[in-house]
């Protein structure tokens, strides 16, 4: 299968699903962290209709989720922001790609209205092997729901709060953005099995 990852650059799902004998490459503005022989530098629309079988797309979510829904009531700028990142989800929900798969946090009713529609399902890490919570919503076009595969759920109840909810309380810093943005590797192994 040939498989587009869009707008990774550490190469964790697009290296899950090479693992499984894929041809998966990844397509980012930014450098891949890993190993780069298999990632696009640039804009994912200009490699959008190169015959791929599937395309797993992680846009940025800044204007889209809900934990940011506040600061379009206290910045204008960020208005034009949330049509032009609704704009782009929406060119990749809507490639002409058999099976797409587009990952982002719970949106805010603004995204969900510019996007028409709502996610499909929302996993979390604990049921994935990484007893953490970051709600994460799947829009699926094209294949299965994604199945958890090691519930620890009940490890992560344990944990004191700060720790289970690490990604939540991460602190400010020059890579916050780019480090609660990473996909867990049971998240992504999960994917590599079930739609590889």
């Amino acid at each position: 299968m040939r498989l587009l990852v869009a707008c990774e650059e550490s190469g964790a799902v697009r290296d899950a699903f090479r693992d499984k004998g894929h041809d998966a490459w990844s397509c980012d503005y930014q450098e891949c962290s890993a190993d780069p022989t298999y990632h696009i530098r640039g804009d994912v629309l200009e490699v959008i209709d190169d015959n791929w079988d599937m395309l797993i797309g992680f846009p940025t979510c800044t204007y889209l989720c809900n934990s940011g829904v506040r600061h379009l009531h206290t910045d204008p700028s960020r208005w034009l922001k949330l049509f032009e990142a609704s704009e782009f989800f929406l060119k990749l929900w809507q490639a002409p790609i058999a099976k797409v798969v587009i990952e982002n946090p719970i949106p805010h009713k603004y995204a969900v209205t510019l996007i028409g529609e709502k996610y499909t399902q929302l996993i979390q890490p604990w049921q994935f092997g990484h007893p953490e919570s970051k709600a994460t919503c799947l829009w699926e076009r094209g294949v299965e729901p994604l199945v958890e595969t090691d519930n620890v759920y009940e490890l992560y109840k344990s944990l004191p709060k700060k720790e289970a909810q690490r990604i939540h309380y991460m602190s400010p810093g020059a890579d916050r953005a780019k480090e609660r943005s990473k996909t867990f590797k049971g998240i992504s192994l999960a994917m590599a099995q079930k739609w590889g």
